[in-house]
């Protein structure tokens, strides 16, 4: 059975917060809930960043997903 929405964002903002990589792709996300969507997975990520619990994060050429405060500032490389 799937997550329910907010179960669903919380282990995307658990994710983001504990793992090795601070910037993540959307489909990073996928393994939190497999019977979930891509959609799913996508909408529940743009509300944490709707809330400010996370951040797009740009390199350029593709967006990013970061926990708040975790994705590397350009500036400080």
């Amino acid at each position: 059975m799937a997550l329910s929405k907010d179960e669903l964002k919380a282990k995307i903002l658990e994710k983001a917060l504990t793992g090795p990589k601070a910037q993540l792709y959307v489909k990073d996300f996928y393994a939190c809930d497999p019977e979930a969507g891509p959609r799913d997975v996508k909408n529940a990520a743009n509300d944490l960043v709707k809330e400010g619990k996370m951040t797009f994060w740009s390199s350029g050429s593709t967006t990013m997903y970061a926990a708040q405060g975790r994705a590397k500032d350009e500036e400080n490389r």
